[in-house]
C-alpha cells in the first residue's frame, strides 16, 4: 500500500489532526507535506486564503523542533503584522503544546514573560516582525546569536508583501545577516495566497 503524506507525519501529529475533527489533508498541505518532508529544499507554498498554507508549513516541520536536542530556535516564523503574528499564534498554540514546543511571540506588544524564559533556554518557535529581528540583531547580538544562531527552517508569511520595495529589501538584509551567523543555512518557505509569478518568488526566496 502507497504511503500517504498522512502517514508520514509525526504520531503526534496525525492524533492532532483527528482530534481537530479533520476529514482529510487538503491538497496544499499533501503537497507541502511531500515536499518538505521529501527534501531539504526552499519551498514556496502559495494557495487561496484560509486554504491551510500555514499547517502545510509547520505539520511536518515541528517534529523537528520537538525532538531536537541542539540549544537555540529551531524555526523562526517572519509576518509583516503583529495582529497576523496573534492569530498565527492562536492557531499553532495547541498544537505546539501537544507537541512538547515552545511557540513565543516576539514583537512590541508581546507578553514579557516568554522571552525571557527563551531566552533562558533558547528552543521551539519563535513568531516575529522583520523589525523586531533587526532590533534583536542591533541592541541585543548577544542574545541574537544564541537565540538565533542555529535555526533549522525560516517560514516566511505574506511572501508577496516582500517581494518588492523597501520592505521586502530589508528583510532580505535580515534574512542573510541571520545566515552568516548561523553554522548552517535554514531552510526557507514561503507562505502566500497571491503570487503573480513564481519564479520571482522563489528567486527572492533562496
Amino acid at each position: 500500500m502507497t504511503e500517504t503524506s498522512f502517514d508520514r507525519l509525526h504520531p503526534e501529529v496525525r492524533r492532532w489532526i483527528r482530534d481537530e475533527g479533520w476529514i482529510e489533508l487538503r491538497p496544499v498541505q499533501d503537497q507541502a507535506i511531500r515536499t518538505i518532508l521529501g527534501s531539504d529544499r526552499d519551498v514556496v507554498i502559495a494557495a487561496a486564503t484560509a486554504a491551510g498554507k500555514t499547517e502545510a508549513a509547520f505539520l511536518p516541520l515541528l517534529p523537528q523542533a520537538a525532538g531536537r536536542e541542539e540549544r537555540g530556535v529551531s524555526i523562526l516564523y517572519v509576518a509583516p503584522l503583529k495582529a497576523l503574528i496573534n492569530d498565527q499564534h492562536r492557531r499553532l498554540d495547541l498544537l505546539c503544546e501537544r507537541m512538547g514546543v515552545s511557540l513565543v511571540r516576539w514583537h512590541g506588544d508581546a507578553p514579557q514573560g516568554p522571552k525571557q524564559q527563551i531566552l533562558k533556554t533558547p528552543h521551539g518557535v519563535v513568531m516575529i516582525t522583520p523589525e523586531s529581528i533587526e532590533a534583536l540583531l542591533l541592541r541585543r547580538s548577544t542574545d541574537a546569536r544564541r537565540l538565533l544562531g542555529s535555526l533549522d527552517a525560516i517560514v516566511v508569511d505574506e511572501l508577496h508583501a516582500f517581494l518588492q520595495g523597501p520592505r521586502g529589501l530589508h528583510l532580505f538584509s535580515l534574512l542573510r545577516r541571520l545566515e552568516l551567523m548561523s553554522a548552517r543555512r535554514p531552510r526557507r518557505i514561503g507562505l502566500s495566497a497571491t503570487l503573480g509569478d513564481m519564479g520571482i518568488a522563489a528567486a527572492w526566496l533562496n
